[in-house]
């Protein structure tokens, strides 16, 4: 056991990207049986709503495990400052992946505490390091410190709905979540990190990486959260629509149509973030038909182009890299991992396609999660013992 832990502990990644890939199966079958319990007339896993849960899992229960054991890798590499204590980093980890089962037992308070408070504990790591790198560019791991900061604060809002029943904080909770953490920490990432795997790729390539359309996006993610929580869809559009053309942009310059038909690793990423520029014209076609009073809507099929064809499409891309890379393994992305990302376009095109069009069967909406436990179950079961291994190239870490 001892040995285990040593080597679990060997590096920041590690002690975060385990308990994600058990959520990664989790989540969905929590879900799945959440909602099949509601369908045959009872109320439910949890001793909340089931959707309000599902919200929250997705939010502040998966992805933040990759986001945080990616960002405590790559943040003291950007900053060239100090690493993140392996104390920090570990309190971390423990404290929100403990979080985790008292809330699958039904005692949602006391492990949303814990979750919130090893979240709080990567926070401070995340500033020490900023603050303590020496003086040069620091924007992008200030902007992704930032972002885990307001998550912070829509994860404690979501415990004061909880404990309180307070209707707002629900609200706040998801669109800070989404536009105040989770897209600005994505998009952040992209904007450093896909023009330059391109050009350690593509030959004659020239990285642009302008800082002004990045600050216009971040406006625009903070303007739809204001206008979410507002609940004034019929204006997002206004914001949607530029950050939409902004994102196509982006991928024009990045070089999508060369990026996606290079090594597998890189192909991921330029895709994934297409998924991006699609949300936000399903969110501002939602929002014109709104303001035109017309009585079609997409449901939820911007949300979940969002999280699924983005987020998701991007964790398997990064988290996979990551885990090979610093596993002393060639980045290079097999048959399987290659498959698995597909399967990933799979499920985000099951799941909003009923959305969209309301005449197929609503049976997709469940093939949708069979698919995603299918993909992050095949993925935890291939990535999840490096994990625990120790490197393939004998190295520390």
């Amino acid at each position: 056991m001892s040995r285990f832990w040593s080597t679990y502990t060997a590096a920041s990644h590690r002690v975060m990207f385990l308990p994600g890939a058990l959520q990664g199966v989790l989540v969905m079958l929590w879900w799945l049986l959440d909602m099949e319990s509601r369908r045959a007339g009872g109320s439910g896993l949890g001793s909340l709503p089931g959707p309000a849960l599902h919200i929250w899992w997705m939010l502040y229960g998966f992805f933040p495990f990759f986001i945080f054991g990616f960002l405590f890798t790559a943040a003291p590499n950007w900053l060239n400052g100090p690493a993140i204590p392996k104390p920090a980093y570990v309190a971390s980890g423990v404290l929100m992946a403990l979080g985790m089962l008292p809330i699958y037992a039904g005692l949602v308070l006391p492990g949303l505490v814990l979750h919130l408070a090893g979240w709080g504990v990567a926070v401070w790591a995340l500033l020490r390091t900023l603050t303590g790198a020496p003086p040069q560019d620091k924007l992008h791991p200030a902007i992704v410190t930032g972002a885990a900061a307001l998550g912070l604060l829509g994860n404690a809002l979501f415990l004061l709905w909880a404990g309180w029943d307070f209707p707002e904080a629900l609200r706040m909770a998801e669109a800070i979540g989404i536009w105040g953490f989770l897209v600005p920490t994505f998009l952040t990432v992209c904007h450093r990190m896909i023009p330059w795997f391109t050009s350690r790729i593509v030959p004659n390539y020239v990285m642009v990486r302008p800082y002004g359309p990045l600050w216009g996006l971040l406006a625009g993610c903070l303007v739809h959260g204001a206008l979410e929580v507002m609940e004034r869809r019929e204006l997002l559009w206004l914001v949607d629509l530029p950050m939409a053309i902004m994102v196509f942009w982006f991928a024009t310059r990045w070089g999508v149509a060369r990026g996606a038909r290079q090594v597998r690793l890189l192909s991921m990423l330029h895709i994934a973030f297409l998924w991006l520029g699609l949300s936000l014209l399903l969110y501002a076609g939602d929002s014109l038909a709104r303001y035109a009073g017309l009585a079609w809507n997409a449901g939820h099929a911007p949300l979940h182009a969002l999280g699924i064809g983005f987020f998701s499409s991007m964790l398997i891309g990064m988290a996979s890299r990551v885990s090979l890379g610093h596993s002393g393994r060639k980045l290079e992305a097999d048959g399987a991992t290659w498959g698995l990302f597909w399967l990933v376009q799979g499920v985000a095109l099951s799941r909003i396609l009923p959305d969209l069009v309301p005449a197929l069967p609503t049976l997709l909406v469940t093939l949708a999660g069979g698919l995603w436990l299918l993909a992050f179950g095949v993925w935890a079961w291939k990535y999840a013992p490096l994990y625990w291994r120790p490197r393939a190239d004998g190295k520390p870490g």
